[in-house]
């Protein structure tokens, strides 16, 4: 079975990496010589601190593991490459709202990457979903949980 890619941003693979780097090069050793600490305080069935220590060891690995299965399947897009006239993957969308003629701006990134308070969604949300393949003066329809909303695109740009 092929490993599903991940599509992502060239800075939120950047990310990724800084991410894994730090826990491979700070959180490891320092948890090692937490464990290590611990241990000499003798008797491990009663030492708190011991098996606080592991814990957090356990948790460190899964992250590591996670992040390093995340890198190796990502499906870095150098956005600054893309260009064209409809909404795809990178694409930063200024819309208005149909209803409210509120201005919004997204840039539509990968999962792994989607923060809202950046103004970055998610491909797979329903909001980028509507939009994918549309081009600027489209409308598109959005099924929020506050109900239907219509967008107009107003902008796509590449930055």
């Amino acid at each position: 079975m092929a490993m599903e890619r991940v599509p992502m941003t060239t800075e939120g693979f950047r990310r990724l990496e800084e991410e894994l780097h730090r826990l491979k090069s700070e959180e490891r050793p320092r948890i090692i010589q937490a464990i290590s600490e611990a241990r000499a305080h003798g008797d491990l069935s009663e030492n708190a601190e011991y098996h606080a220590a592991k814990e957090a060891q356990g948790l460190n690995e899964a992250k590591v593991a996670e992040l390093e299965d995340k890198l190796s399947r990502a499906d870095v897009i150098d956005v600054s490459t893309l260009s064209g006239d409809t909404v795809k993957f990178g694409a930063t969308v200024k819309l208005v709202d149909e209803d409210t003629d509120e201005e919004v701006t997204y840039k539509i990134v990968g999962d792994l990457e989607a923060n809202l308070r950046d103004g970055k969604i998610s491909i797979s949300s329903p909001i980028a979903r509507a939009l994918i393949g549309k081009s600027k003066g489209d409308s598109a329809e959005v099924t929020t949980p506050k109900g239907a909303r219509s967008f107009e695109i107003l902008n796509i740009d590449w930055k």
